[in-house]
């Protein structure tokens, strides 16, 4: 518990935990600690009815205006609830891209009836989004995007053809905002010109979702493939030609206060490297006790961060910083965790523990990779942050 806490957040704190303990039971105990659907046995039916659940006890939306049904909560209230839903195992949350990402954009660019019909289904845990940015040539470089979408002459309707990759969660969701191309592109014209940001309905003829396994084993991520599919004329945020506004707008969200949940999850793993160095003894190692400290030093530095950045009024460059310096955390941490298994490292033992440690290191290796590469971010920062020519 935080001394500098105020009376009221602690009570929120030990009503969060006493909810967690209540709920995170019977039907749900299976998921108790998995972190999301690359991890084994993790139930991705079984995770929706626990965002149905989470719903129903007023734990989605917490940050959200009242107006939209969300309960408005301050920062260090929405902070309270991420750590305190990962330290009683809460499981990966399959509504997050949703309701952290998705739904602000919806608040923001969003027409009123588009909020009528989109905030409901996420708030309540019944519809589930992905995120249809990257393609095989457009990744950190998004402005590259070759996904394309034209108007039906007779209906109105938006019709898409292209590919999106690394799509996170495609093959469980029921809808994906999609960043396309509808103008051509004139000589001279800045590549991010004339897209647009579209909501698409993913249970369709032409799409087609094929899930991509992983070094891990899961398949979190998915190649989707759009032959002619569409959307309802109205379903775009922003004006057609503004769809890279409105991208950039939720990649603020993505990369702002939904870190700190992300960080909860990071502050539970370095728990478990500790745990087992100071099990098999590795604790002793004089190296390994600094790379220690280095990481939990580290941490607090990204959560500081993150608590700096994430007003109303934070400066969208910070968001390269973030990335960067998560990334970069995380891979080491994932190299730290084999170090600290030693010889374990390479054995299947059978210690649920240690199979922890060795996920870590797998999912860790794309860390710096996706959602836009280390050597992007740093270009962004010298561009945009320095001032430094391209």
């Amino acid at each position: 518990m935080n001394l500098h806490e105020t009376a009221q957040e602690q009570a929120f704190r030990a009503e969060v935990r006493a909810w967690m303990d209540e709920h995170l039971r019977g039907e749900f105990a299976p998921l108790r600690g998995a972190a999301g659907l690359s991890s084994p046995h993790y139930d991705a039916q079984l995770a929706k009815r626990w965002e149905q659940e989470l719903a129903r006890g007023g734990w989605t939306g917490l940050g959200w205006p009242t107006e939209h049904g969300g309960r408005n909560l301050p920062l260090a209230q929405q902070i309270i609830f991420h750590e305190e839903y990962v330290r009683c195992g809460g499981p990966g949350r399959i509504g997050h891209i949703g309701e952290t990402l998705l739904a602000p954009t919806v608040m923001a660019w969003g027409t009123p009836e588009q909020k009528k019909r989109f905030l409901p289904g996420v708030l309540a845990g019944t519809d589930y989004w992905a995120q249809g940015y990257s393609e095989p040539g457009a990744g950190s470089d998004l402005a590259g995007v070759r996904t394309r979408a034209r108007r039906d002459a007779a209906t109105g309707e938006w019709m898409i053809d292209g590919q999106k990759v690394w799509t996170s969660w495609a093959h469980e969701s029921n809808w994906i905002f999609v960043l396309a191309r509808c103008e051509e592109r004139q000589p001279g014209q800045p590549r991010h010109k004339g897209m647009v940001f579209l909501l698409v309905p993913l249970d369709q003829p032409g799409v087609e979702i094929r899930p991509i396994r992983q070094i891990t084993g899961g398949s979190e991520f998915n190649e989707v493939f759009f032959d002619g599919a569409r959307t309802e004329a109205s379903l775009h945020l922003g004006a057609p030609g503004e769809g890279w506004k409105v991208a950039m707008y939720l990649l603020g969200c993505e990369r702002g206060a939904s870190t700190l949940g992300q960080q909860a999850h990071f502050r539970a793993e370095l728990q478990d490297v500790i745990t087992t160095a100071k099990a098999n003894g590795a604790a002793r190692d004089p190296l390994l006790r600094q790379r220690i400290a280095q990481a939990a030093l580290g941490l607090d530095t990204l959560r500081s961060h993150a608590l700096r950045t994430s007003g109303e009024q934070a400066d969208p460059r910070a968001a390269s910083v973030s990335k960067y310096a998560w990334s970069n955390w995380r891979r080491d941490l994932g190299e730290l965790a084999m170090d600290v298994l030693g010889p374990a490292a390479d054995m299947d033992d059978g210690d649920p523990l240690h199979d922890g440690l060795r996920h870590i290191w797998l999912s860790s290796r794309a860390d710096t990779i996706y959602a836009g590469s280390n050597e992007i971010q740093l270009n962004l920062m010298a561009e945009r942050a320095l001032g430094m020519p391209r």
